[in-house]
């Protein structure tokens, strides 16, 4: 690790842009870590925000000891992007320990850096961008102000877009790419993925909202109509029964009620969709099955074993996904309107099938259960 101390000791300077490392060694342990610059009471600081299991943890250090911490972070870390005003760098570090260093000059002007400790989030729709679909929804002013009142839908809207923007890379930029919104209800998130995705990325992208309510549908594409956006669609219809495509690249089922979600899963799984987002609601099923003579002192408690049967069967849809060569994370969203659910689990297919069969039917029969999501996948396997 000395080329990597040498690096950092002349990196971590005024002309720090910041750092992000990324990949790392242990699936389990912190999944990123991102360095910034910043001035507090006029001392150069060095922020590390470190992500460990859906949380987010802030310290600051002088130059000196930053090396120090930077250098115990790379060695947990398959890879480091880094940025001075002069130069781009990409560290790489393989499984044996070998340090490979990329040194690019920056080329034209070298974007400014915010120093202040307490700087305000970087929404990706930003207030004073008038965007019409939020004017509509209530959330924008005609003169593109967030209304205070819907300042937690508009951070809503942005989280799910960050959803969104970390799996871009899933996503085919030289075809057209199709997404099914299942339950889409009055649909804000689904304008607001059409819109980021069409107006703001530029992908040749078609997204068909479902829902079983009539007016809701024929509102959403009055809206569609009135914004221009050609390809995006509503349709009323049933999740199980849809069969209006062939193959889709991507999945998005937000709050489809209990067994409802399973469905859409399996769907996606059908149509070996490359991207699935999911945020479950009204988890009852298991709640119903839960058998278990080492809980019973803890199941007899209505409102626990409700919250632990919501927990698990999650946990087992996000273990069967990774069964059929998904990698799949259960991530932290905001609470909806009217639920607080917050739970979504985002699986990006990778076609590599975890063998967790037994640890599977383990937790089946320890909780004397047979969710929906398994029944279906091993129906089909069959």
């Amino acid at each position: 690790m000395k080329e990597i101390r040498e690096l950092l000791e002349q990196s971590l300077n005024i002309d720090f842009l910041g750092a992000t490392l990324s990949n790392p060694k242990d699936k389990g342990g912190i999944q990123k870590v991102k360095v910034r610059p910043i001035l507090k009471k006029d001392v150069l600081l060095f922020q590390c925000e470190e992500h460990k299991n859906n949380q987010v943890f802030h310290n600051n250090y002088e130059a000196e000891p930053a090396v120090d911490v930077l250098v115990d972070y790379v060695k947990q870390f398959k890879q480091m992007q880094m940025e001075t005003k002069q130069y781009r760098y990409t560290v790489l570090v393989s499984k044996k320990g070998k340090v490979t260093i990329q040194k690019k000059q920056q080329a034209g002007c070298v974007k400014q850096v915010d120093l202040s400790h307490n700087r305000s989030k970087q929404y990706i729709l930003q207030e004073g961008t008038v965007v019409p679909f939020l004017q509509d929804l209530g959330v924008m002013t005609a003169e593109g102000k967030i209304v205070r009142t819907k300042f937690d839908k508009f951070r809503q809207i942005n989280r799910f877009l960050e959803f969104i923007e970390d799996i871009l890379p899933q996503l085919d930029k030289n075809r057209e790419v199709t997404i099914l919104d299942f339950g889409c209800g009055k649909s804000y998130l689904t304008f607001a993925m059409y819109y980021y995705l069409h107006e703001l990325k530029q992908y040749d992208v078609r997204i068909i909202g479902l829902d079983l309510k009539t007016d809701v549908i024929r509102h959403c594409n009055e809206l569609s109509e009135k914004y221009g956006y050609e390809k995006l669609r509503f349709l009323e219809g049933n999740i199980a029964d849809y069969t209006g495509v062939d193959e889709v690249d991507m999945v998005v089922t937000l709050h489809a009620c209990d067994t409802a979600t399973d469905f859409a899963l399996d769907k996606a799984v059908s149509w070996n969709a490359k991207v699935i987002l999911s945020v479950p609601c009204c988890q009852h099923e298991l709640n119903g099955q839960m058998k278990n003579e080492l809980l019973a002192p803890v199941f007899k408690y209505g409102l626990i074993k409700e919250r632990m049967a919501a927990l698990l069967t999650d946990a087992m849809r996000a273990e069967y996904l990774e069964s059929e060569g998904y990698d799949t994370q259960i991530l932290e969203f905001i609470d909806m309107e009217h639920t607080p659910k917050n739970i979504l689990i985002r699986a990006v297919k990778t076609g590599k099938k975890k063998n967790n069969q037994e640890s599977i039917l383990a937790l089946e029969k320890f909780f004397h259960v047979a969710p929906t999501l398994g029944k279906l996948l091993k129906e089909r396997g069959e």
